[in-house]
């Protein structure tokens, strides 16, 4: 039997813990004999009130052992207690997979173990998490990451996602697949799929301004000058470049880019394809253009994105 622990603190999210521990509960439903044994934890055990102001009851970290041990996001501030922290040093150095969801990943860097690793947060958090701690390696767009015996996730659902790789990783895609039908939830987002589309990060407010987002997904492969987005939008083009300026806050221009590079970041992740054919794949005049539109979104080359990929899949 495999032994789950789930440290949580005050002002925990209740969403960040009932989203990991569901996945592995409707897991046992599936797993024939041995099923996982799961404990929710704390430093001090008793009763602990989350966000929500939701109370759960947790039993002490203390002489107990476990297979995995899962940091549940919540509070950052609750994360700067020493005791809190002391425990969390025990757990990590003492359990053979250590995990975070959401902001738990401020709470497993205060520990030192992830030092020169790759980890990831919530989106809106890790440029905080990259400031704090300036040895992680932070990858702000990465679903969840593992490294070594540690893995990180993003945000709420995000860990259910988390939760489907490591069951997948003990039990097998089949168990992991079943688990995902019954929670509703797609089998399963890849570690390194975006936190966020790019289309969904514009957001903007009208019909036509997304007809034309809509248009230059489709057409990646082309040129999509801003005459052509005007008219997939029914607007002149003077219109629609004031238009699209107010309501995403980019240029066409700089939007297809963006596009291109979601796209491209799929691909890298997903196949083996040459860097050159799908940089001409996806619409890139050139490799070295494709490059320049990596390193100004992501901060490293399309080369990066792949060597994490295959990181991946080796895990």
């Amino acid at each position: 039997m495999s032994h789950i622990g789930f440290f949580i603190c005050s002002n925990h999210r209740l969403l960040d813990l009932a989203g990991p521990l569901g996945a592995f509960e409707e897991a046992n439903i599936f797993i024939d004999r041995d099923p996982y044994r799961l404990t929710v934890i704390s430093e001090e055990g008793g009763a602990v009130v989350g966000s929500a102001g939701v109370s759960i009851a947790t039993r002490s970290f203390r002489d107990m052992d476990f297979d995995t041990v899962i940091f549940i996001g919540g509070d950052i501030q609750a994360f700067q207690n020493p005791d809190v922290i002391a425990a969390a040093k025990d757990l990590a150095a003492r359990t053979a997979r250590v995990a975070s969801v959401c902001t738990g990943a401020f709470l497993l860097a205060e520990t030192g173990f992830l030092d020169g690793r790759h980890a990831t947060t919530h989106w809106r958090l890790a440029p905080e998490l990259q400031q704090r701690y300036p040895s992680i390696r932070v990858e702000a767009d990465r679903i969840f990451i593992s490294d070594d015996k540690f893995w990180t996730s993003a945000g709420i659902s995000a860990g259910i996602d988390l939760a489907l790789a490591l069951i997948e990783t003990d039990r097998g895609p089949e168990i992991a697949r079943e688990v995902a039908r019954e929670l509703v939830v797609p089998y399963r987002r890849s570690g390194g799929q975006s936190q966020f589309s790019a289309m969904s990060q514009m957001e903007p407010e009208s019909d036509r301004i997304r007809m034309a987002l809509a248009f230059a997904r489709d057409h990646l492969v082309e040129p999509l000058p801003i005459e052509r987005l005007a008219e997939a939008a029914r607007l002149s083009v003077r219109q629609f470049g004031r238009a699209f300026r107010r309501q995403t806050g980019e240029t066409p221009a700089r939007a297809v880019e963006r596009l291109r590079v979601e796209a491209a970041c799929v691909r890298l992740r997903n196949g083996s394809e040459p860097i050159e054919q799908i940089a001409k794949a996806i619409g890139f005049a050139d490799p070295e253009r494709m490059r320049r539109a990596f390193v100004k979104l992501h901060g490293h080359p399309p080369q990066a994105i792949r060597r994490a990929g295959r990181q991946e899949s080796a895990v």
